[in-house]
C-alpha cells in the first residue's frame, strides 16, 4: 500500500519544524527517499539496503558466481502470514529467558507500582525538554527492554516495548520490525523496568505475536506496530499489568500534541527520554524531532497525558515506521488509526496463554537451562 505523502516531506520542511524550538535541523538522508539513513533495527547498516540484500551473484559470460548466501536464522518462524500472527512455544520462551539470565542479568523484586489515579485527576503538562535532547531517565515499570538472545554469547536488547492496558492484563506494544524480520522472532524476552542489569518485575516472553499482514507482505512502514501477549517465564499465572501498571492506548489522536518519547539504547540498561511534540508526517506517520534515540530504542512508547503518580500515559505511537524509526535527529511512528485499532482488537480477542502441559517442569531458576550453543 502506497501513501501519497509518506516520506515526501522535503528537508527544509523538517528543518522548519525544528526552528524556534531549539531543536537541531534534522539530517538530510542521502539517496532517493532517504534510503541511506540507518534504521534502528540494524546497527550501522542502512535498513533498506539490508532488506534488499539477498543472494548476491555476478554473471561472467555464461557463468553465474554466487558470492554469498545469508544463512537462515534458526530463531525465525514463518507463523501465519495471512493473519499476521505467531503462536509461541513454551520451550522457546523459557530457553530465551534462560539465555538472558546466563548473561549479566538477574531478577530481583522491585518496588510495587503506584495505583492509577482517577480520571478526574489532571495529567501533567508536558513541557518540551531543554535542551531538546534525549537524556537518561529513571526507569518506568511499564517500559522495558526487548531482548532477542541466541546461545552464542551475552544477550543484547535490540528494541524497547511497553505494557498497555488490555482485558487480560498481558499485552505489550512495540514495533513490528522488532519482532518480524523475514519471519517471526521465536526468542523474545521483555524486561520491564530494566536497570543496572536487574529485571525488577521479572522476565516475560510471548505467547502470541500479532502484526499487520501488510507488514509481512511488503514491510509497509505505515504498519510498523506489533502487539504481544506475554507470560512470566517459567511460572504459571500472574499478569504483567498487575506488577508494572500499564499505559492507556489511544487511537486517532490529533497531531501536534506534547508527548514524551522513551527508549532503551542497545548498549545501556537504563532508558533515555525526551519531551516535545508529536507532529504529522503525512497522514499515516508521526514525527518527533529530538536527537539522541539510537539503535535499541525502536518500539519505544510515545506517550501523552502522563499520570503524575504512576508515570503512565496514553500511548499514541511507538518508534518505527519511516526509515526503520528515524535517524539521530528525528524519530517516526506509524499513526495509531483504524488499522492499528483493528490489530489491537485482534490481539486482545485471541485466547490467553495455555497452561503448562503435563510433565512440564521449570528449572529451579524459573526457566529452563539454555540449549547447547549453535555450531
Amino acid at each position: 500500500m502506497e501513501t501519497s505523502e509518506r516520506g515526501t516531506v522535503p528537508a527544509d520542511s523538517a528543518g522548519g519544524a525544528a526552528e524556534g524550538t531549539g531543536a537541531p535541523v534534522a539530517e538530510v538522508c542521502p539517496g532517493p527517499g532517504g534510503s541511506a539513513c540507518t534504521g534502528r533495527g540494524r546497527p550501522g547498516v542502512p535498513l533498506r539496503v539490508t532488506l534488499a540484500l539477498g543472494v548476491l551473484t555476478v554473471v561472467v559470460g555464461s557463468t553465474v558466481l554466487a558470492l554469498g548466501s545469508p544463512s537462515r536464522d534458526p530463531f525465525l518462524a514463518p507463523g501465519n502470514s495471512a493473519t499476521g500472527s505467531y503462536l509461541a512455544t513454551r520451550a522457546d520462551g523459557d530457553q530465551a529467558a534462560a539465555a538472558v539470565l546466563a548473561g549479566p542479568y538477574r531478577e530481583q523484586p522491585g518496588p510495587p507500582v503506584a495505583a492509577a489515579r482517577h480520571n478526574s485527576v489532571m495529567a501533567v503538562p508536558l513541557a518540551a525538554s531543554r535542551p531538546l535532547l534525549a537524556a537518561p531517565a529513571a526507569p518506568s515499570p511499564a517500559i522495558g527492554a526487548l531482548f532477542s538472545p541466541d546461545d552464542d554469547g551475552t544477550p543484547v536488547h535490540h528494541c524497547t516495548a511497553s505494557v498497555v492496558q488490555s482485558p487480560a492484563g498481558d499485552l505489550i506494544a512495540t514495533a513490528a520490525h522488532c519482532v518480524h524480520d523475514d519471519g517471526f522472532r521465536t526468542r523474545l524476552v521483555f524486561a520491564p523496568g530494566l536497570h543496572d542489569g536487574i529485571a525488577p518485575y521479572g522476565l516475560w516472553v510471548p505467547t502470541r505475536i500479532h502484526v499487520d499482514p501488510r507488514w509481512i507482505s511488503d514491510r509497509d512502514p505505515d504498519h510498523d506496530v506489533a502487539f504481544l501477549r506475554v507470560r512470566r517465564a517459567g511460572r504459571a499465572g500472574g499478569r504483567i499489568a498487575d506488577l508494572t501498571g500499564a499505559e492507556r492506548i489511544r487511537f486517532d489522536t490529533a497531531a501536534g500534541r506534547p508527548a514524551q518519547l522513551t527508549g532503551y539504547p542497545e548498549d545501556q540498561d537504563t532508558p533515555v527520554s525526551c519531551r516535545h511534540t508529536a507532529d504529522a508526517q503525512g497522514p499515516a506517520q508521526l514525527r518527533f524531532i529530538c536527537p539522541g534515540f539510537p539503535n535499541g530504542t525502536s518500539g519505544g512508547p510515545m506517550l501523552t497525558d502522563l499520570d503524575p503518580v504512576t508515570g503512565t500515559g496514553a500511548l499514541i505511537g511507538v518508534i518505527g515506521g519511516l526509515d526503520g524509526g528515524g535517524d539521530d535527529f528525528v524519530s517516526y511512528s506509524s499513526r495509531f488509526g483504524p488499522d492499528v485499532a483493528a490489530l489491537y482488537r485482534r490481539a486482545i480477542a485471541d485466547p490467553g496463554p495455555r497452561p503448562p502441559q503435563p510433565g512440564y517442569r521449570a528449572a529451579a531458576s524459573g526457566v529452563r537451562p539454555p540449549a547447547a550453543p549453535r555450531s
